[in-house]
């Protein structure tokens, strides 16, 4: 009995498949190569770029938004410019990792790199040298001929974590025995150095220290500013504030951004936006080139 039931079963089952035609699958011709629709601006991942506060709000928009359009036609992404009011909350983003490229101030690589591990990826060439100085300005109708000249007088800062605007001539005062609350009548903060160098030309502040390359550029841009201001001191050549990504940018989206930068100056549009910049091309540098700047930073102790 048991057999003969298997058997009925064994034969309905193929009649089954014999007696239901399979519907045709259909025809994929593999030779044609139908192209994915196209991604909405909206969809697509945005590049940030975090640029430090060295320039006031409107000057960095003005100097910086050719390079995120440069960016982001050769990226085809859409390129976020983002600022923040000082130094250490633009380092803050960089260690969320809340931007991929940051342009920022010496010595807050220094603290970044020691703190959190952020990165180096490439630095500015200009005139062919990647080093800046601090210049201390004075009002050109001042009397004074050096920092010691202004003691009992109004400072101009630039920013706390700056290096050029507040750590050396911080640096110069400790070097005279001296403390900027003991050396000043008062001090302030610009939290830009093209707003401390306003201060100086218009009067407000007796004197500042200021990145000499916003210096050069502010004189290029507004020479009238030559007849309002003077230069009394120049710092000795540090390394030049550099280009920056946070740690847990992955290999090839940095390398993808340091070859984009490299060759900015071979194409036509690259140099044009460059030359907005003040800047010749990115170039490759090196971790040493801040020695300078650690040594001076520990040395007044500031941030650490």
């Amino acid at each position: 009995m048991t057999r003969l039931l298997l058997s009925l079963l064994i034969t309905t089952l193929l009649a089954g498949c014999g007696g239901v035609q399979s519907a045709p699958l259909p025809f994929v011709d593999l030779s044609v190569r139908t192209p994915l629709p196209q991604i909405a601006p909206a969809e697509l991942m945005h590049l940030r770029i975090g640029i430090a506060a060295i320039l006031s709000p409107q000057g960095t928009v003005t100097s910086y938004s050719k390079l995120a359009d440069y960016l982001a036609e050769k990226l085809g992404r859409p390129v976020d410019l983002l600022q923040r009011r000082t130094y250490a909350e633009l380092n803050d983003m960089v260690e969320a990792s809340q931007v991929e490229l940051a342009f920022i101030c010496t010595n807050a690589y220094v603290v970044g790199n020691e703190q959190f591990g952020m990165e180096l990826l490439l630095a500015p060439e200009i005139n062919g040298e990647s080093v800046y100085y601090s210049q201390l300005i004075v009002p050109t109708a001042s009397a004074a001929q050096s920092m010691a000249d202004l003691r009992g007088q109004v400072f101009a800062f630039t920013d706390p974590m700056s290096f050029t605007g507040r750590i050396y001539p911080v640096y110069l005062l400790q070097q005279m025995g001296e403390t900027p609350e003991r050396f000043f009548r008062r001090t302030f903060y610009t939290y830009s150095h093209d707003r401390a160098i306003e201060a100086v030309a218009d009067g407000v502040a007796d004197g500042a220290a200021v990145d000499s390359l916003v210096l050069d550029y502010a004189l290029q841009r507004n020479p009238d500013l030559a007849s309002r201001i003077r230069i009394v001191h120049t710092s000795e050549a540090f390394g030049i504030p550099p280009v920056v990504v946070p740690p847990t940018l992955p290999p090839r989206q940095k390398a993808q951004l340091r070859d984009l930068l490299l060759t900015m100056h071979t194409d036509a549009a690259g140099q044009a936006v460059l030359r907005e910049l003040g800047i010749d091309r990115f170039v490759e540098i090196d971790n040493a080139a801040y020695d300078g700047v650690r040594a001076i930073v520990h040395a007044t102790g500031i941030g650490e």
